[in-house]
């Protein structure tokens, strides 16, 4: 693929006897918007936390820019591989996962001291500079207990884009929100798009995923059951389950 960035070969994960993705074969290039869509508990958001090793697959290989990991019983993962991943790839999380005790430039600043060791003063500069970016230049110092759900979500946004990725993953990250609040978000979301940001995005919004999206992939029984442009899967789907699917959530 050109300039593909991730390149998933037969990743698998279980949690106990519940095998939750299975034999996943993947690959995404350089700017791609990648959304994945499906019911809940087939596997989504497994596979993105896997790709940031959050959970850990159980086997498979993954290709990630010039770093290679494999896993299974034998393979252990170096610290600094895992930390240098986590650096390039940045997470948004559908419960924001923000630390209460730390204003928004602290829940910015913190993985850019403590992890890329980076002097105070660059890291307050380039978390002003994050929040500022999604909206949030007169938040700095407000503590996430005053902040809407919103304002939250912009706040990880600015933290999983401050120290620089190159990928992008965003899980289910509207579905916590009031209804009101969702557009502002997708907002954010579309104008990383539209700079260039290599993105997988699990997601019911069809509407981003029509209007954004460069691929969409349906997830069902732990595996990839479609993948194509957002035309072919919404519009024109091959598969059954993605036909019944896509009943239940386009009126």
């Amino acid at each position: 693929m050109a300039d593909e960035i991730l390149r998933l070969e037969g990743v698998s994960k279980s949690f106990g006897e519940l095998q939750v993705i299975q034999d996943i074969n993947l690959s995404v290039a350089k700017g791609e918007v990648l959304v994945l869509i499906g019911r809940s508990g087939t596997g989504k958001s497994t596979l993105i936390r896997c790709v940031n090793m959050i959970e850990m697959p159980d086997r498979g290989t993954m290709h990630f820019e010039d770093m290679k990991f494999e896993f299974g019983h034998h393979h252990k993962q170096k610290r600094q591989e895992l930390q240098k991943l986590r650096t390039r790839i940045g997470m948004v999380f559908q419960h924001f996962n923000l630390w209460p005790h730390l204003t928004a430039m602290g829940n910015v600043t913190l993985a850019l001291e403590k992890v890329l060791n980076m002097p105070q003063k660059e890291a307050r500069d380039r978390a002003t500079r994050e929040l500022e970016r999604v909206g949030l230049g007169d938040k700095v110092n407000a503590y996430p207990s005053t902040l809407s759900g919103g304002q939250k979500q912009r706040v990880a946004i600015a933290r999983a884009l401050a120290t620089d990725p190159v990928l992008m993953l965003f899980d289910e990250v509207t579905s916590a929100l009031d209804p009101e609040l969702v557009n502002g978000i997708l907002e954010e979301m579309k104008k990383l798009a539209q700079a260039g940001m290599t993105m997988i995005v699990v997601t019911h919004e069809m509407g981003f995923a029509r209007e954004v999206g460069d691929r969409v992939i349906f997830m069902d029984k732990a595996g990839i059951v479609e993948d194509g442009s957002p035309e072919q899967v919404i519009y024109n789907p091959q598969h059954e389950e993605t036909r019944r699917f896509l009943g239940t959530i386009l009126h």
